[in-house]
């Protein structure tokens, strides 16, 4: 769970937080305009986001994207006054730094960010996908995840391909485990997708 997704048109600032990203350990997926972080924002651990991009606004599109996933998002951005942020807290943000702002600063909110969201895993013996997986459903629990979000999800910077029948068997493994383990499950929803819950069928 290290991907993250940076959402800035400013195509320098843009490539010096993915490069300071990147020699802190995490993946990075980069857009400078809302149509391409519609493409990618399933794939994020966590999301930071501009709030004035050439086509939308960042606001708007962290309330699209809240109904849909519980992915943290931090705002970026030069709007520092109160009613900004307070607007960026409304809108479903995690936290909100006005620029500009110093990297190392950055890097300490996202490790704080992404503590307070990370939920406790089962200590079950899992493959590093069947980890991931477990991870992506519990970062989301409470929500149904559709088997294309998931794919994507899966489907890392390195190419690692991760196709459906894949996905059915690794989901299927995990079910028992959980099963086995008595803590939690995975729920279907026929023509929705999966959710994880922390309760147990009797």
């Amino acid at each position: 769970m290290n991907t993250i997704l940076v959402v800035e048109d400013d195509s320098t600032l843009n490539k010096n937080i993915s490069l300071a990203l990147e020699n802190s350990g995490y993946s990075v997926l980069s857009a400078d305009r809302l149509e391409r972080a519609r493409e990618l924002y399933e794939q994020a651990a966590l999301i930071l986001l501009d709030v004035t991009l050439p086509d939308g606004n960042g606001f708007a599109f962290c309330r699209e994207i809240r109904q849909k996933v519980q992915t943290p998002v931090i705002f970026l951005t030069s709007f520092d006054e109160e009613c900004d942020i307070v607007k960026g807290f409304d809108s479903g943000c995690d936290d909100y730094i006005p620029k500009p702002f110093r990297l190392r600063e950055l890097l300490s909110r996202i490790r704080a960010v992404m503590r307070r969201c990370v939920v406790e895993t089962p200590d079950l013996e899992l493959t590093a996908l069947e980890q991931k997986l477990l991870d992506y459903l519990m970062l989301n629990r409470g929500r149904f995840l559709t088997r294309d979000q998931i794919l994507a999800y899966l489907w890392d910077n390195n190419g690692t391909f991760v196709n459906d029948n894949t996905l059915s068997v690794n989901i299927s493994r995990l079910r028992d485990k959980l099963r086995e383990s008595g803590k939690g499950q995975i729920i279907t929803k026929r023509g929705v997708g999966y959710t994880w819950t922390d309760q147990t069928s009797s």
